[in-house]
């Protein structure tokens, strides 16, 4: 069998939190065609001491337990390879877009780190090349951000989407949000579909949804215009 289009290795405590997104609806069918492999690797597995010790208290006190650099650089080490990229799923990173992801997407190798309790040894950044966050929020651990983003990443890989086209006019792909969508029924609740969808000429269709996704853009997200 031909190698993945794009390998995704997870650095986590937790790797059945990643079980069933796997294996339902675009990533599942990525996988089966062959087009994303995914793996994992704890840092459990690279302790010495019979407890399978990861984490510690930190330096000079404070709330919670520190994830030891240690075992989590030698789980990083243990998969990465030429070309790699290690990104850290972090608070204290850039955050995260669909023009990264389209980026992302052009790579064949990311290794996707969790920490975990109060964050990471500082001293384990070296073996990291980014951080990055979903925004300014502190979430549990690295687990959730990193299925957000092998999620965004791994449906941009060609041949992931049924249609390629799809992924080049989804929201923040031009700088502003997608266009609303209409189906079936006509009228919904005595609400209407836009006429100049129901007129079958291309260009009145396309000129009516650069103006729907202007408009959304501003009553929604004013903050992308200003950019």
């Amino acid at each position: 069998m031909a190698a993945p289009r794009l390998r995704i290795d997870v650095v986590t405590l937790f790797p059945a939190m990643f079980a069933g997104p796997l294996s339902e609806s675009i990533l599942k069918r990525a996988r089966a065609k062959g087009l994303l492999s995914v793996g994992f690797v704890n840092p459990r597995d690279f302790t010495e001491d019979r407890h399978r010790t990861v984490d510690d208290r930190p330096y000079g006190g404070g709330a919670g337990m520190v994830m030891m650099a240690e075992p989590l650089t030698r789980a990083i080490d243990q998969v990465r390879r030429r070309g790699s990229l290690v990104i850290l799923m972090s608070p204290q990173g850039p955050r995260f877009d669909q023009a990264l992801a389209q980026r992302l997407s052009r790579r064949r190798h990311l290794v996707l780190v969790c920490g975990h309790y109060e964050g990471i040894d500082e001293r384990a950044l070296a073996s990291v090349d980014m951080e990055l966050s979903l925004g300014d929020f502190v979430m549990t651990g690295g687990e959730i951000p990193a299925l957000a983003v092998a999620d965004a990443v791994a449906r941009l890989v060609p041949g992931v989407l049924a249609k390629e086209e799809s992924a080049a006019r989804e929201s923040f792909c031009a700088g502003l949000l997608d266009f609303p969508q209409y189906t079936r029924p006509r009228v919904w609740r005595r609400r209407k579909v836009p006429e100049d969808l129901l007129s079958g000429d291309h260009r009145r269709i396309a000129a009516w949804r650069a103006r729907a996704a202007l408009a959304a853009t501003r009553r929604k997200r004013p903050d992308l215009l200003r950019k």
